[in-house]
């Protein structure tokens, strides 16, 4: 019988599909568990997380990305290994981008985002999104079926972050074709949803590096009053302005981050309509509640699966004792399903008690700074959708028939997400 004891979370191939059960086994055996693999800490109880996520100062993000595999030159030795790994972070992976920094690297780097990220702009944003839903709709309603990902949810979430950093429309065409996600065959970049760039590198968004260095340089040199001059503009909280590359990387991340998350919400909460038709007809007569559904859709299906910290010094979590170096693994999925969290935490209930508890988009200094963004294009599309189309259900052709589904996973341990969902419909204006 296999058990945590056995299974390795880094590489066995079945808890891509369900990584349920194993979460639940991880939990009842403790909350913060040493897994036999790697040297890890698996935290899977949902106040022990909170616990990790606010304290920075004794866990840091250098390793969030890579987790266990997180390689310094020197051996992390002792009960404080904090200057090694401010000595050495910039050899580990993603090290110049905000999701690996601490503060007040991390605080400075933020504060830049948010000022991109204002209320204000959010509300410009959502005039566009509103339009864009009907748009990305109209390229495929007529057909009566579609894969939702890749015909919605990913030009979707992509155009929406275009938008937000104030990217003009004349361009928008260019920014699909360079993520792969453009309407014709050859177009260019439509090689690059492999995540590397022509010459089989890491860098897959190498060209809209250069793109936003072009963006924000010209706009230095003569600002135009326009989002993206605020963008090339935004100073750190002591008034000092931020290299050119250092805005660019705030930039080029928004389109990674807000893609991965916005479509994998996206996507989960469609294949439950379409598993549950008595939801799609709720939600249509009550529109008010799709953003608690959208809640907790994030709950029980988090996009994040796999978030990690080392810890910086030899602390206590939950009463057991981490060692200093350690890499600690965060399951947002465990603790959102955590039953001394929620009450019947792995049934689907848009009228649980405190449905925005939940961790999908983490907390402290790091949770997403793009959560409030990643909700308003939930609710909007499912709104969209919901008003244009009925009878929204699973093409048996490619997922099989009530009863026997089947459905492809990301392959991932870090991310929780379809990889296609291919569903049928009836229009709304064809009935």
């Amino acid at each position: 019988m296999s058990t945590y004891e056995t299974i390795d979370f880094f590489t066995d191939e079945s808890l891509v599909e369900d990584p349920y059960p194993y979460f639940d086994e991880l939990r009842s055996a403790c909350p913060v568990l040493h897994l036999p693999h790697l040297g890890v800490v698996a935290v899977s109880g949902y106040d022990e997380i909170v616990e990790i996520y606010r304290d920075s100062e004794t866990f840091s993000s250098c390793n969030s990305v890579v987790g266990p595999y997180a390689q310094f030159p020197v051996p992390l030795e002792g009960d404080d290994v904090g200057e090694i790994v401010d000595k050495y972070r910039d050899q580990l992976p993603m090290w110049e981008h905000m999701v690996t920094m601490d503060p007040p690297m991390h605080t400075q780097e933020r504060a830049v985002l948010m000022r991109l990220i204002t209320p204000k702009r959010l509300k410009e944003n959502e005039e566009f999104i509103w339009k864009l839903a009907d748009r990305q709709l109209d390229e495929f309603l007529a057909d009566g079926k579609c894969e939702w990902i890749t015909k919605f949810t990913q030009p979707f979430a992509m155009l929406v972050v275009a938008d937000l950093l104030g990217v003009p429309e004349s361009d928008h065409d260019f920014f699909r074709s360079g993520f792969g996600l453009s309407q014709s065959p050859g177009a260019i970049g439509s090689d690059r949803q492999s995540g590397t760039d022509d010459e089989g590198g890491l860098n897959a968004l190498g060209w809209a590096d250069e793109w936003f260095t072009k963006y924000v340089e010209d706009r230095r040199a003569e600002p135009k009053g326009d989002v993206l001059t605020e963008m090339a503009l935004a100073t750190y909280p002591d008034g000092s302005l931020p290299p050119v590359v250092n805005v660019v990387r705030t930039a080029t991340f928004l389109f990674a981050a807000g893609q991965e998350t916005t479509a994998r919400l996206l996507a989960a909460s469609v294949k439950y309509l379409a598993e549950h038709p008595e939801m799609q007809d709720y939600l249509r007569e009550h529109k008010e509640k799709i953003p608690e559904f959208i809640e907790e859709t994030l709950r029980i299906e988090s996009p994040v699966k796999a978030d990690f910290r080392l810890a910086r010094k030899t602390t206590t979590v939950g009463g057991v004792e981490v060692k200093a170096g350690t890499p600690v693994m965060m399951l947002n999925g465990a603790a959102n399903r955590d039953p001394k969290q929620y009450e019947c935490p792995h049934d689907f209930n848009i009228d649980r008690p405190g449905v925005r508890t939940h961790i999908a988009f983490g907390r402290g200094a790091h949770s997403c700074p793009g959560g409030p963004l990643a909700r308003v294009e939930g609710r909007i599309a499912i709104e969209r959708l919901l008003e244009r189309t009925r009878d929204i259900r699973l093409s048996e052709e490619h997922h099989g028939p009530a009863g026997a589904r089947r459905f492809n996973y990301e392959p991932t341990w870090i991310l929780r997400g379809l990889s296609d969902l291919h569903i049928e419909f009836t229009p709304v204006e064809a009935s």
